[in-house]
């Protein structure tokens, strides 16, 4: 069975640089065995609908601007997965939708850049449904659990605390509110009181600027829906940045003998 993880992705420029950061996600790839294929769950795939990718061989998007020519031509040439994604819509239900028009958007090709850097790895994602709700987005992480026994590593992409409105990146950590709503959700993670984490408006203040827009958040609940009892917890690059970024990223290991 593969780990499943969930990565505070921070800035597409994480995929060029190496940094404190990207030094900890290595290290994660290099604790787990090489999974058979890749499924990504990227905040920058906030659409109507739940929505799988078949694409054979799925483009690099570059969904930014402002950002150096070094950045904006790379190319992660990872496979497609068609095959693996059609069992995951199953998987789903019948409402999820095929989709081949996208591709890896820099939530997914920024982290997985670094940690796989050979794209030598079959890769595909699902869309966040804008419309669902918090349960209903970890709802669906649970029906993916089954994956991670395929050797498929699920990745979830995105940011804890999230809101570019008040990003300053003249500060080396975070604002106390951005510390104080990322130690609620770690501590609810540490616990297993998930149910805390979809309620998280239970955090108070602090969730008030946490994120305007939930898209960078929800890709958490799906991998806590697809972490299983005896898993054992890993966090890395507990931390905040620019003020109002959390970078904290959270990897659930199987048991030793599974």
């Amino acid at each position: 069975m593969m780990p499943i993880i969930f990565i505070g992705h921070g800035s597409p420029m994480n995929a060029i640089e190496d940094n404190e950061y990207t030094e900890k996600w290595q290290k994660i790839a290099a604790s787990m065995p090489k999974p058979e294929a890749i499924l990504a769950v990227s905040a920058h795939w906030f659409v109507a609908h739940t929505r799988v990718l078949t694409a054979q061989n799925p483009r690099t998007i570059h969904d930014f601007y402002g950002f150096p020519d070094a950045l904006q031509n790379v190319q992660y040439k990872a496979i497609g997965a068609p095959k693996l994604a059609y069992e995951t819509k199953d998987l789903l239900g019948e409402h999820v939708l095929s989709d081949d028009t996208w591709g890896l958007d820099h939530g997914t090709w920024s982290v997985l850049r670094v940690m796989y850097p050979e794209a030598d790895i079959p890769m595909y994602q699902i869309s966040i449904d804008q419309g669902a709700s918090a349960e209903e987005h970890f709802a669906m992480g649970a029906k993916l659990k089954a994956l991670r026994e395929k050797n498929v590593l699920i990745v979830g992409s995105g940011n804890v605390v999230h809101n570019l409105s008040l990003i300053d990146f003249s500060m080396s950590g975070g604002y106390d509110w951005a510390y104080a709503f990322d130690k609620f959700i770690k501590n609810n993670i540490e616990n297993r009181t998930f149910e805390n984490v979809i309620n998280y408006h239970q955090a108070g203040e602090s969730a008030k600027h946490a994120f305007y827009t939930p898209e960078h958040f929800y890709p958490l609940l799906y991998v806590l829906g697809g972490v299983e009892k005896g898993d054992e917890l890993k966090i890395y690059n507990e931390s905040c940045m620019g003020g109002s970024l959390s970078m904290t990223s959270y990897v659930f290991y199987p048991p030793v003998n599974k």
